[in-house]
């Protein structure tokens, strides 16, 4: 792309000197982007080798929106210590495009340290974060943000009308972008109004989710890179969340580049001071770049005087009006969108939502969008969302996954997974961008299941009046000759095999606070189906007792227990 070396054509002035500089900006390039003897940059093996883009919001998080192509120097940063002009602690002071806003960089970093926390496997580097701030709003315009994070001003990217852009109708009556007509993408990281609906975050914990928020859209989108399971500690898996988030492999090498600069060093500047771009992947270089506030209309000039004649004559008259240009034909209308012709939405033969808790589903949600004549329209959005007080999601974890329409007009939802919380819950199918009726479909998760109860040992279990039983009851767990892991039991102790119910004699339990019980709830087999009972005591009563073992799913097991005064 032509914009993303505007800087580097200024100052390469001959032939050689531009072959020096391709040369040492390829040297600096992040793994895995390649430059070619022009120095066009290729992903090549950088490119995902998955990624599972059904997650997104069709065009990713920004919509494809356009975005800063400048590049970092190609001098790497060399920090020098200095005092913080925040807050006064050590820093590192070094070039100018190493610097990043003091607010904007504590909010990637915050970013980092919850992503740490609730998703480990992840490794979001917060250094990821301040790549795709500076592409997407060269770091909220240089950090021109309040105390809380919040921009001064809105930065909104260009109406998504298809007019050399992504073509995204209204999805939330201009409630983020103010466009009743189009989506904008919207703030520091730029995310379209429909994706922020389900991936926005609290990040400072004001109680609000606003995308003009840096520590907010910071938090949004580390966990938008963080789905379907994904470890940015592999470079493909990063390159895969990448290009979901903005799907351009321009994009994906120019992150990739800044990501690799940051790690070599940054350093706090004072909000609003810090460096802006100006290179834009839809302007040729030193143009307006894509981010922007909604535009001030300029005051009309006032209209010209005609000329006068001047006094005694033989002076300029007005010149001669030029007859009117012929009119132009009216615009042809507009044709509509697929996402306007869409009518309603049909099943598309959905199977029965049935799962073992902790399994996925067989079945998958499958609708088809079509118009008043029930044709199937492609290039349709339709959001899936799961409802209900349930653990289950969609393959990655996420509650939330778009899918677009193929050319028959059918998305069908990624897999389901069940939680460990068994019962109903709804899967909702909706048209993104039209208020039209979705389609409600149950699903139901069933309890861990065991069919077959043994003991893993032999010993008999005896014990004396007054005693305590040796041996502790140890059982194991199978489902159809598999092992039959975190499934529910009881354990009763009970009068007789044909009296079920509980003894109030023989060998008992004991509570927490050393109390006689002889029923156990709330068992569960641990992940290798074990389930081992705690210590067994016996009262003055002599004789064979029972203790009896139930699981979900209809396993059963009934130990003998033997209390008998000891051998003279």
């Amino acid at each position: 792309m032509a914009a993303h070396f505007g800087r580097l054509r200024k100052g390469a002035t001959t032939t050689a000197v531009a072959a020096v500089a391709v040369a040492a900006l390829s040297a600096s390039q992040a793994p895995g982007v390649t430059t070619d003897d022009l120095g066009r940059q290729s992903a090549g093996a950088a490119q995902p080798s998955g990624g599972a883009s059904t997650g997104g919001e069709g065009g990713g998080a920004t919509g494809d929106s356009p975005y800063y192509t400048d590049l970092p120097p190609l001098k790497s940063p060399n920090p020098s210590p200095s005092a913080s002009p925040t807050t006064g602690t050590t820093v590192s002071v070094g070039e100018a495009e190493a610097g990043i806003p003091a607010t904007v960089l504590d909010a990637y970093k915050k970013a980092e340290a919850e992503l740490r926390a609730s998703k480990p496997g992840c490794n979001l580097p917060w250094q990821l974060l301040a790549a795709i701030g500076k592409v997407e709003s060269g770091q909220a315009r240089g950090g021109r943000v309040d105390a809380s994070g919040t921009t001064y001003s809105p930065i909104l990217g260009p109406k998504l009308d298809g007019n050399g852009f992504a073509l995204i109708a209204d999805t939330d009556n201009g409630a983020y972008d103010g466009d009743p007509a189009y989506d904008r993408a919207v703030g520091p990281m730029q995310f379209i109004p429909s994706t922020w609906e389900w991936a926005g975050r609290d990040g400072n914990g004001d109680g609000k989710k606003d995308p003009n928020n840096v520590y907010d859209a910071a938090l949004a989108a580390g966990h938008y890179l963080c789905r379907f399971d994904r470890d940015l500690s592999v470079q493909s898996q990063m390159n895969a969340a990448i290009l979901n988030y903005n799907n351009s492999t321009e994009y994906l090498n120019t992150v990739l580049s800044w990501l690799e600069y940051y790690r070599k060093g940054t350093h706090e500047v004072p909000d609003g001071t810090g460096t802006l771009p100006s290179h834009s992947s839809n302007s040729d270089p030193g143009t307006s770049p894509s981010p922007s506030t909604p535009a001030t209309p300029s005051t009309p000039s006032a209209p010209s005087t005609p000329n006068t004649p001047k006094p005694g004559g033989g002076g300029s008259t007005s010149p001669t009006p030029k007859p009117p240009a012929p009119s132009s034909p009216a615009p042809s209308p507009t044709p509509p969108t697929p996402t306007q012709t869409v009518d309603h939405l049909e099943d598309a033969n959905t199977g029965t939502l049935t799962a073992t808790a902790g399994s996925a589903f067989g079945a998958k949600v499958a609708v088809r969008a079509e118009s008043k004549a029930s044709k199937g329209v492609a290039k349709v959005r339709v959001r899936f969302t799961i409802i209900g007080d349930t653990d289950a999601t969609f393959t990655g974890g996420e509650s939330v996954a778009t899918v677009v329409t193929g050319s028959a007009g059918t998305a069908t939802a990624p897999a389901l997974v069940a939680g460990e919380k068994a019962g109903d819950f709804t899967v909702r199918a909706t048209v993104v961008g039209r208020v039209l009726g979705g389609l409600d479909y149950t699903a139901n998760v069933t309890p861990r299941q065991a069919d077959t109860l043994t003991r893993t040992g032999d010993t008999a279990l005896t014990c004396v009046p007054g005693g305590e039983f040796a041996d502790q009851v140890e059982l194991k767990a199978t489902y159809k000759g598999a092992v039959a892991g975190k499934v529910a039991a009881t354990a009763t102790l009970i009068k007789s095999a044909d009296d079920p119910t509980e003894n109030d004699k023989g060998p008992y339990f004991k509570d927490a606070d050393g109390k006689t019980i002889r029923t156990l709830t709330d068992l569960t087999t641990d992940a290798d189906g074990v389930l081992k009972l705690p210590k067994l005591y016996a009262d003055d009563a002599t004789g064979t007792f029972l203790l009896r073992v139930n699981t979900t799913g209809g396993a059963v097991l009934t130990v003998e227990l033997k209390v008998a005064a000891a051998a003279s």
